[in-house]
């Protein structure tokens, strides 16, 4: 299984390529996030895997309010990655 993936997911009114990279981190889940917003700009971030089992993203401010809003889908996204 590839530690590298991409996913289009509609996010902000818009579908976009979200791109996934496994980061080794011990024992704890954590992907490596990027994707385009509106101006072409790469914004990068972080999601880890909560001890409940949900996805959050690991920057606590400054990502704009459509990446908070497909969050569960983000982290969808890396549940059927690694069960594939």
């Amino acid at each position: 299984m590839s530690t590298y993936f991409s996913k289009i997911i509609k996010a902000g009114a818009r579908q976009r390529e979200f791109n996934f990279r496994q980061l080794a981190a011990g024992a704890e889940m954590r992907y490596h996030v990027d994707v385009n917003d509106d101006k072409g700009n790469r914004l990068i971030f972080k999601l880890v895997k909560e001890s409940d089992g949900s996805w959050k993203t690991a920057e606590p401010a400054g990502l704009p309010d459509w990446i908070y809003g497909v969050e569960t889908d983000l982290g969808r996204s890396i549940d059927e990655h690694l069960a594939a």
